[in-house]
């Protein structure tokens, strides 16, 4: 969640006159996030989260992030569905850009977990994979292996090299790598592709949020695991890994959803792909986020870390 455009509490007010959901009490900018405008909403009825749809966000799209939240939702996956109008309508419009009104859910996001707290992350992961088996509906993935080079070719190589020496010929060696020895032959599914600390709301050791599905897509449901890994197993500190962690996010993983020989196998190569996108991406924010965004920029150094570490240690996923 990020704050790219900047809305009044005026025009709030007459926004929230669409629906019954009260009137404005307060409204609250987040600048956690990277990708999309977010106001935390108090009003005389409730607490919601209002969002812009900024930059990656193709409007296009909404109607299946709101489709499979509402999949999500009705076999009890604890997911924030998106508020109807008066009139039915859920997609909106605000200040030029398209909007929602979205369910708030309480609890926090950790930014150090517990292995009980990974574990649970791990299970929560499973079950929407279960959940989600028969969604029928399906979207490219908009960061796979084209859009990993896309962003390294408009972050440049001064841009790149500018975040650490030598680094775009490092990117372009990994994108080759990768190109080469991706499994394609892997399981399908609709998948988060984005679980981050940051997505996840816990309660003490208990989910009770999964939130920010704007990167969701058909893709390997493996993958999606991959990228959960790369964002909860190293400590964001120093960037060691937690072995502990990464065991109790698999073994939670598992509880709910049994990982295949053949899906185990590939995570090595999955997660580099996910550390690598991640790093890109990052690396893209890094060079240009607006100064006078209320976002918080994130290193994308931390990514480089841990590309390096699953090149350098495949046995981690061993069974």
């Amino acid at each position: 969640m990020a704050v790219y455009t900047k809305v009044s509490a005026e025009k709030i007010g007459q926004f929230l006159e669409r629906f019954d959901v009260g009137s404005l009490v307060s409204a609250k900018g987040i600048a956690e996030g990277v990708e999309n405008s977010n106001y935390l909403i108090e009003t005389t009825q409730d607490r919601y989260i209002l969002t812009l749809y900024e930059k990656r966000v193709n409007p296009e799209d909404l109607p299946f992030f709101i489709n499979m939240l509402d999949h999500l939702a009705s076999k009890n996956c604890p997911v924030p569905p998106m508020i109807a109008d008066r009139n039915g309508k859920k997609i909106q419009k605000l200040c030029g850009r398209y909007a929602c009104l979205i369910t708030f859910l309480p609890g926090v996001s950790v930014s150090h977990p517990t292995v009980a707290q990974s574990q649970a992350a791990g299970a929560a992961l499973g079950n929407m994979h279960n959940a989600l088996a028969d969604f029928d509906q399906s979207r490219p993935n908009d960061m796979d292996h084209d859009g990993w080079r896309k962003l390294a070719e408009q972050c440049g190589k001064k841009g790149l090299n500018d975040i650490q020496e030598g680094l775009f010929d490092r990117v372009q060696k990994e994108l080759d790598s990768l190109d080469r020895n991706w499994p394609d032959n892997l399981p399908k599914s609709v998948v988060h592709a984005d679980l981050f600390p940051d997505n996840v709301l816990m309660l003490g050791d208990n989910i009770t949020g999964l939130i920010d599905f704007y990167f969701s897509c058909t893709d390997i449901r493996a993958y999606d695991l991959a990228v959960t890994h790369t964002a909860w197993c190293f400590d964001d500190r120093d960037d060691s890994f937690r072995p502990d962690i990464s065991s109790a996010l698999i073994n939670g993983y598992e509880t709910n959803f049994k990982l295949p020989s053949a899906e185990r196998d590939a995570l090595p190569t999955l997660a580099r792909g996910a550390a690598l996108r991640f790093l890109l991406s990052r690396s893209y924010d890094w060079i240009n986020t607006p100064a006078d965004a209320l976002v918080t920029r994130k290193d994308p150094k931390a990514f480089l870390k841990r590309l390096e570490y699953y090149q350098n240690h495949p046995e981690i996923f061993a069974a």
